[in-house]
């Protein structure tokens, strides 16, 4: 067993699901962050136990040709991204190498090399944001959490978001503290503020702003409307009323304090209405070229009936419609499903239906019902689907079934369940959606 605070050298082996550097240190798995694979270091252990432990950089020995300066600041407090102290060459070449070996792994694959869609740029891509809010001496501030904690790091300008969003963020908080409005203590369940939620559409302009509360109103919003009509696309300000303890960012109710409370954005030559609680890709730029793939994959006829599990506001259903017979949306989110018939709507699609609900029951009602889907395309979030969606799956037994995930895990393991049920794995392929950051998405395409 290693010795905590002891100083080892060691080489860096291999990268962890997070991104931290693996390396063997007496036969024990040695974990650390802001390391690069083939780079010699010392090493300070900070956590000893059996099998494991992690330690941190005192010293690189060996530093790899990968190792670049840092543009951020503050990117080894801030627990946003994971990659800025490595070129993005590697970071790409990372994340590929992650997805195959769990396909090869737990999905039982031989795959040689994997191809990854790798983004054109690490900045300003981002069209949503999150920021945590918080005070230091009756000073309010907003930044992003430390890496495992709920303490906010401050930061004046992150660099994977567009410049309105800072500018968003600094104008609520200015106002904040400009009127004495407390900002929320999660400990003591007391203040207001407790996140600033900003969604930007890429191709319309229009900045969507929420704001996540501990009550029921905001003092002095006519004062925060026109100070946020100062920053170029503002449209609507939301309260979304949260008063429940926990880690949950956005309330159930929405209030609409200035505007229609939604934005709209287009992707795939298609308009979506976008409210807070839509799901809909970070990243549109490489959101379309995830798309595109999982269409072509697809290969969808005019005779299909396509069945789109855990669809959001619709983004891919009815970018599908136009090659389909018949396209079928499912979402847990009654906003999301909302949305997507409005989307259908706008865009003149008439052959398609949007319901309500867990994906697996909705999945498995649709085929007691008798409707079966020649080609299914599911995105689930991280924990993968269910037993009740693999069952459905199982039942209905389409020809193709297009996986896109977040979690290469959770996807291989699906896709050794599938392949129980008389699947084959056709296509992979990784798609990097999160520059600078540790997620991953990957796509998969499975023939009966």
């Amino acid at each position: 067993m290693l010795i905590k605070n002891q100083i080892y050298e060691a080489v860096i082996t291999d990268y962890t699901s997070e991104g931290q550097g693996v390396a063997k240190i007496e036969g024990c798995a040695v974990f650390i962050p802001n390391a690069i694979f083939g780079e010699k270091v010392r090493v300070r252990i900070e956590k000893a136990q059996k099998t494991w432990a992690s330690g941190k950089i005192v010293e690189i020995l060996e530093r790899s040709p990968h190792r670049v300066n840092r543009e951020c600041p503050v990117a080894k407090l801030c627990g946003g991204c994971d990659f800025w102290h490595m070129d993005y060459e590697e970071e790409a070449r990372l994340k590929a190498e992650r997805v195959r070996n769990c396909l090869n792994r737990i999905g039982g694959e031989n795959l040689e090399t994997l191809p990854i869609l790798s983004a054109p740029t690490c900045h300003g891509y981002r069209n949503k944001a999150q920021y945590p809010v918080s005070s230091r001496k009756g000073r309010a501030y907003a930044g992003f959490f430390r890496a495992g904690t709920h303490s906010v790091v401050e930061n004046d300008r992150c660099l994977i978001l567009p410049e309105e969003m800072d500018r968003v963020k600094e104008a609520v908080i200015a106002h904040m503290n400009r009127f004495r409005i407390p900002a929320y203590d999660e400990t003591a369940h007391q203040g207001l503020v407790r996140h600033i939620y900003v969604r930007r559409g890429v191709v319309s302009g229009q900045v969507l702003v929420c704001l996540a509360v501990n009550g029921r109103q905001y003092p002095h919003a006519p004062e925060l409307v026109e100070e946020l009509k100062k920053i170029p696309g503002f449209t609507t300000l939301v309260l979304s009323v949260n008063t429940k303890k926990g880690n949950v960012i956005l309330g159930d109710e929405f209030i609409p304090l200035y505007g229609p409370g939604t934005i709209a954005d287009t992707l795939c030559g298609l308009t979506f209405r976008l409210s807070p609680r839509s799901f809909y890709q970070v990243n549109h730029h490489q959101a379309q070229r995830l798309y595109e793939a999982a269409i072509s994959q697809a290969e969808i006829t005019k005779e299909d009936t396509v069945l789109d599990l855990y669809c959001g506001v619709g983004t891919i259903t009815l970018a599908m419609a136009g090659a389909a017979g018949k396209v079928i949306g499912v979402e847990v989110v009654p906003q999301a499903v909302e949305d997507a018939r409005e989307n259908a709507r706008r865009n003149g699609i008439e052959n398609a239906e949007f319901f309500c609900g867990d994906a697996g029951q909705a999945a498995l009602e649709l085929e007691k019902n008798g409707i079966r889907a020649d080609v299914a395309i599911v995105d689930p979030p991280r924990k993968g689907l269910d037993a009740d969606t693999i069952e459905a799956l199982h039942r209905m037994s389409p020809r193709r079934i297009v996986y896109v995930s977040c979690d290469p895990a959770t996807l291989a393991r699906d896709v050794a369940l599938l392949k129980e049920r008389g699947y084959t794995l056709k296509n992979a392929l990784a798609a990097d959606l999160f520059p600078r950051c540790s997620h991953v998405e990957s796509i998969v395409c499975l023939c009966r």
